[in-house]
């Protein structure tokens, strides 16, 4: 796997030699300007186009505000905000040409998307700098062209870059974009570093979308947004993998991380480390819920498959529900022409060293649909503290309720609150759990662990405060080969209650 050293090291080389070779484009001296409604469109690009043609460089933008429509990047050109330097969007959709369809193309590409800074089959480019990219989100308004509806609908992203390579996007504040932050679609090599987002101004305002990527690195870099903060998907052929997301701070009214819903191409070798997950500091969703609707969620449900992802020291604080592991069978297709996604599959990961708390009461939850299993998770030192203060009628109290809805929207309040208050499980293979602490700040009546149609179950070393004694721990449905340790301090005799249905 590819580690965080040896990926910035090898950037730091490319971008070291280019330095050495670099000239500066200042684009005032292209015939920019600051203020008032003038667009720089033209004298921006003017200033790639000189810096590229050149062999590369930095183009410049000093301190002040400037307008701008849709720059392309071109091979080896740094686009460089100074402190102070804002790039603004425009509000006229004219100022931002639908790009022609790239070689490589997303199946929720209905025939070119629009955005502020935009690159197809680009190498060796870096947005850098301390300034701000706003994307002036709130005033960014759908293509009026009917093929171009539901969550993609025409606005403008802040950055999109397609199949490009080398690429550096670092220190820069993001703001207000008109639909997703960042996408980047089919790169490779890529390193996102040190970036401050704050997305609050339309629908699907993401915050990072790693759309089919590979030997990608996002590090030390702080979310707040509207709709998902950290998203990986695969809305094309190609996977997902060899990822590395690090030391960030992520808030969400959504999901905080998440990997789907779009799985077409599948997910491999994720690496997930060292991230604390809290509360939006921004007074309201568009979309939806305060607090966050989940923490951490890993979705198949478009076909593709999903391994080897690794999960480790995260902080979760009042997500509504802090771990979601969904396989279903959606199976959308955003083309007509495209194939029909086959049920995918999703196993192998590990995840461990996990605090949540004064968490909602959605409980976390692995889940399948009848016939297809969840496979070959373990989870370690693992402490789910929610809110409780729940009665008899404020969850589902009978398993064979909680409905299937395998062609369903993926996220936890589908169901509503569940019949467990920590850990509900179904139609699942092989699962370890090991060191699981679970709490709840008020009375939750509960049974704390569930399994439904689970093969192969393994529970050491857990512990529930303030329990109730008249429950047991665990309750198993069709559940086979199962080892259950008693729970630390646990008094009632009888800990497990495993049934034939």
């Amino acid at each position: 796997m590819i580690t965080l050293r040896r990926l910035l090291c090898f950037l730091g080389v490319c971008f070291i030699t280019k330095a050495a070779l670099a000239k500066d484009f200042l684009i005032t001296d292209f015939g920019a300007r600051s203020g008032g409604d003038f667009v720089n469109t033209a004298a921006i690009s003017e200033a790639i186009h000189a810096c590229h043609q050149n062999g590369g460089g930095r183009v410049i933008i000093p301190p002040g505000i400037f307008k701008s429509g849709t720059l392309v990047m071109r091979d080896h050109v740094e686009l460089h905000l100074e402190a102070g330097a804002t790039l603004l969007a425009s509000t006229d959709l004219k100022d931002f040409p639908r790009q022609q369809r790239p070689a490589y193309r997303s199946q929720k590409d209905p025939g070119g998307w629009r955005a502020l800074i935009y690159a197809n089959e680009a190498s060796d480019i870096a947005i850098t700098g301390r300034g701000v990219i706003d994307g002036n989100g709130a005033q960014q308004k759908p293509d009026p062209d009917s093929k171009f509806k539901s969550d993609l609908d025409g606005r403008p992203r802040n950055i999109l870059f397609i199949s490009c390579r080398y690429i550096k996007v670092e220190g820069i504040r993001m703001l207000n974009s008109g639909i997703w932050n960042q996408h980047y679609l089919n790169c490779e090599d890529v390193l996102v570093n040190q970036v401050n987002v704050y997305n609050h101004a339309n629908r699907n305002n993401d915050g990072i979308d790693i759309d089919g990527c590979r030997r990608f690195t996002l590090s030390n870099s702080v979310f707040d947004t509207d709709d998902d903060a950290i998203v990986l998907k695969s809305t094309g052929s190609a996977a997902c993998e060899d990822v590395v997301i690090t030391n960030c701070i992520v808030s969400s009214f959504c999901n905080a991380i998440k990997a789907g819903t779009e799985s077409t191409g599948g997910f491999r070798n994720i690496a997930i480390s060292n991230c604390i997950i809290k509360p939006s500091l921004h007074n309201g969703p568009i979309f939806g819920m305060p607090g966050g609707i989940a923490g951490l969620s890993l979705e198949i449900v478009d076909g593709g498959a999903m391994e080897g992802i690794s999960i480790d020291n995260i902080a979760i604080e009042g997500t509504q529900c802090p771990l979601y592991i969904r396989l279903g069978n959606r199976a959308r297709k955003h083309m007509a022409e495209a194939p029909q996604p086959p049920v995918g599959s999703l196993r192998n990961i590990v995840i461990s060293n996990v605090v949540a708390y004064h968490t909602g009461n959605y409980s976390s939850s692995i889940t399948a649909i009848p016939g297809h299993y969840v496979e070959n998770v373990s989870l370690s030192n693992i402490q789910f503290h929610n809110r409780g203060a729940l009665k008899p009628g404020d969850f589902i109290n009978d398993v064979s309720k909680v409905q299937e809805d395998e062609k369903g929207y993926p996220q936890p309040t589908i169901w509503g609150a569940l019949p467990s208050s920590g850990l509900f499980i179904r139609h699942a293979k092989n699962i370890q759990i090991n060191g699981l602490q679970l709490r709840s700040e008020q009375p939750d009546p509960r049974i704390p662990v569930i399994a439904v149609d689970v093969q192969g179950i393994q529970i050491r070393n857990t512990r529930k405060i303030n329990r109730e004694d008249s429950l047991p721990f665990f309750r198993g449905y069709n559940v086979t080969d199962a080892d259950i340790e008693r729970p630390l301090g646990w008094r009632v005799n009888r800990f497990t209650d495993i049934k034939s249905r």
